[in-house]
């Protein structure tokens, strides 16, 4: 292939006349569009144990039903950020909620296991509605809203979880569980309207073409990666399979890499991904999602446990989400103060001080796993910590790329967390499987088990505020002042 000409040090942009903009509806709209997708993380919670019976499959075949949109949320969200910046963040939000919709469809109608793992991948499709929300913030709102809107956002992934857990264990205790997709479909097609309504489309977008070779790239590099990390322990961590996946994960993304080097349009800058600020802050989400899901994993668990075990605490699934319920709430109330930390002493300072409280609340569970009021009270100081990191590693984000880039870096920062959170669920299942205790004739994860995790849960919070300590940034740089574009280096492709 020929050599190519590399694109000017300015993106081209296409600007249009700044629209008028409500900032109040759209941070609403925009916050409760996260929600939805955050709930359709955990609407399928309280079903686990039951789905095997539903479907008529076993076991292992259900989790397919979690593994599926685990995988294709992180294969879809930095193709939904880039097409964002190249073709409008407003119609790509639009455009997200359709298999929103028409996956929850799907999964209400099905009747077996491959109508609803393909209706559980439609719902992954829709995830990028987080990463771009913000983006459309960067765009659309004035300096001084622009930090609380992005925090409320950001931290709209953790409230749609730990509200989702008692809505759907209720839904689950009291009607037929389809109406659990009946609803989510219904929300979906609520924060479609709203979207349509409230939203207007952002002025700036950059020039270019989409980079279908890139996406298939990093689709597959990243099924390889997260696909035997989500079930080594059902394939056996040094089986094959396992194995023979984590090596082709490895030449494939190195491949995708060497691509995105030398392609003029990439769908991941990594040029702009390299820059010192934005590469730590991805590091510090890498470590930050591995120890926020700690806690997500065991509490619930404790919770649920018979009290004839000793330290379990006997709640039922309902129970156990209203006592988890407090934690999402938290996150809203703390996520605007988190803001306002960011605006006084900048986002690396909340990032440091959300990893260190999370780090204050795994700690506490050292003596405060007894009662549940005890966990409410760990997961409410867990969940504070995540708000502000959360809201935090976005405007860091943002503060170190140009404007035309903050889809596709925000959408790699979320998926930096999947990552994160997809090794930290894999930590947690071994540390639990290896550490039992003989119940009836059942292996429950015994005390010392949940201690350990949450334990390392501490030592991994601190390890992100020792990393976000040493992201580097210009004092005073915020989200909405301009970065200048990163060079290309012309260099043939192919």
């Amino acid at each position: 292939m020929h050599a190519h000409t590399a694109r000017q040090d300015q993106e081209q942009l296409v600007a249009s006349p700044s629209p008028q903009v409500r900032s109040g509806a759209v941070v609403a709209v925009l916050a409760f569009g996260g929600i939805i997708a955050s709930l359709m993380q955990s609407l399928v919670i309280p079903l686990i144990g039951d789905f095997p019976e539903i479907l008529d499959t076993s076991a292992s075949n259900a989790s397919w039903i979690v593994t599926a949109t685990l995988l294709m949320t992180a294969v879809a969200t930095p193709v939904s950020g880039r097409l964002g910046d190249l073709y409008g963040k407003r119609r790509m939000l639009l455009i997200c909620t359709v298999p929103l919709i028409v996956g929850s469809v799907v999964c209400a109608l099905a009747g077996s296991l491959i109508p609803m793992v393909i209706g559980r991948v439609l719902q992954g499709i829709g995830a990028g509605v987080v990463p771009l929300g913000m983006s459309a913030l960067r765009d659309l709102l004035p300096p001084e809203r622009l930090g609380s809107g992005i925090a409320l956002i950001s931290s709209s992934l953790g409230i749609g979880a730990a509200l989702g857990l008692p809505i759907a264990a209720g839904v689950t205790e009291n009607a037929d569980w389809r109406v659990l997709f009946w609803s989510a479909a219904a929300l979906s097609a609520l924060a479609a309207v709203l979207i349509w309504f409230f939203v207007p489309e952002s002025p700036t977008r950059t020039g270019g073409k989409f980079d279908f070779v890139g996406a298939i790239g990093l689709g597959a590099g990243l099924i390889c990666l997260l696909l035997p990390i989500s079930k080594g322990a059902d394939w056996g961590w040094g089986s094959t399979g396992t194995l023979g996946l984590l090596v082709a994960a490895v030449v494939i993304l190195f491949a995708w890499g060497m691509w995105e080097l030398r392609t003029r349009d990439p769908l991941v800058d990594l040029r702009i991904a390299a820059r010192p600020q934005v590469l730590v802050t991805n590091t510090a989400s890498v470590v930050l999602g591995l120890a926020m899901y700690a806690q997500a994993l065991i509490l619930p668990q404790l919770l649920q446990l018979p009290k004839e075990t000793g330290y379990g605490l006997g709640q039922s699934m309902l129970a156990m989400g209203l006592w988890m319920a407090p934690s999402g709430v938290m996150m809203m109330v703390v996520s605007p103060l988190g803001a306002k930390l960011s605006a006084v002493r900048g986002p690396k300072v909340t990032l440091v001080v959300g990893a260190c409280v999370m780090a204050l609340g795994y700690g506490m569970s050292v003596f405060m796993l007894g009662s549940a009021w005890a966990v409410m009270i760990v997961s409410c100081v867990c969940m504070i910590g995540l708000a502000l990191a959360y809201g935090a590693m976005p405007a860091l984000i943002m503060g170190g790329v140009p404007t035309s880039e903050t889809g596709s870096a925000n959408s790699f920062n979320a998926l930096m967390r999947a990552v994160g959170t997809t090794v930290s669920a894999a930590v947690v299942g071994v540390i639990l499987a290896q550490m039992t205790t003989d119940f009836g004739g059942r292996a429950l994860p015994s005390e010392s088990g949940f201690h350990t995790t949450m334990l390392i849960g501490c030592g991994i919070s601190l390890a992100a505020a020792a990393i976000a300590a040493a992201i580097p940034t210009r004092h005073g740089r915020s989200a909405a002042e301009p970065v200048a574009p990163a060079k290309r280096s012309g260099v043939p492709v192919g």
